[in-house]
């Protein structure tokens, strides 16, 4: 009997640590993801069973949102894109003024461990001639799965300071091509050189506790008890900080507000 309830909670607790972080962009490494095979680990090698503290929270806009430009999608493009907003995507703005596509990630406090690289690649389509999602966040030399769903030419084209360039064209509805960068850089510009209005941005991480936020405008990053740095990135509004302090099982709400221009 005694074992049966052990067993009761036990699985309670696994499905509480399952959807404690589901707020953020999906397409984004989670802290747990799983790991590529690897040699014996370090000692100080990080293991994700002991990131217990969940640091959740929303990127807000204090003022008024600027005005976006619509995009001159061409004749093909406004087919593959069909009906819906065809808005630029710098600034994705809710009602409750939440902000999308922000990079929430650990600054500092986090070089206390050496990690493994996740196995399971980020995916950054092309859709309706628009990336999506508008802005990812991988490990350094994790992959970055590179689709074209459309049924015409796009090139992808990142521009990063700390890591070679490329420029790789797919002509063909559904080729993917697999990338990694190997140096941590917040964030790469990327632009298709065949749609000018294209953009999106990569930011890669030398650790795995980032978070993009998604449609609700909300991030959460599972952590291991500690003090943190905190940045929120956004490609209009900058950066911003905030330290945390967490213990193992807590979950605590940390928010970020930018200041509208």
């Amino acid at each position: 009997m005694q074992f049966k309830k052990l067993s009761y909670y036990a699985l309670l607790l696994a499905l509480f640590s399952f959807f404690a972080c589901g707020g953020g962009e999906k397409s984004t490494t989670p802290s747990t993801a799983t790991p590529a095979p690897s040699a014996a680990p370090s000692a100080n090698a990080y293991d994700p069973a002991k990131a217990t503290a969940t640091v959740t929270g929303k990127v807000l806009l204090n003022g008024a949102a600027p005005a976006l430009a619509k995009l001159p999608f061409t004749p093909e493009c406004k087919q593959a894109h069909g009906a819906g907003d065809t808005m630029e995507q710098t600034v994705v703005l809710n009602a409750d003024n939440t902000l999308q596509h922000t990079i929430v990630y650990v600054k500092t406090g986090a070089d206390k461990w050496t990690y493994t690289t996740p196995a399971e690649p980020v995916v950054l389509d092309q859709v309706g001639c628009q990336y999506k999602p508008h802005v990812v966040s991988v490990m350094a030399n994790q992959s970055l799965k590179i689709r074209n769903s459309d049924p015409f030419l796009h090139n992808i084209h990142p521009l990063p300071k700390n890591n070679p360039q490329f420029n790789l064209g797919q002509p063909v509805k559904g080729m993917e091509t697999e990338k990694s960068f190997a140096t941590p850089e917040v964030a790469i510009p990327v632009k298709c050189d065949v749609h000018r209005w294209m953009s999106s941005y990569i930011a890669v991480l030398s650790h795995p506790f980032h978070n993009v936020t998604g449609e609700a405008g909300t991030y959460c990053i599972k952590l291991p008890a500690g003090t943190y740095t905190l940045e929120a990135w956004h490609e209009k509004f900058g950066v911003m900080t905030q330290d945390v302090t967490v213990t193992d099982n807590q979950s605590q709400e940390v928010n970020f507000t930018f200041k509208a221009s």
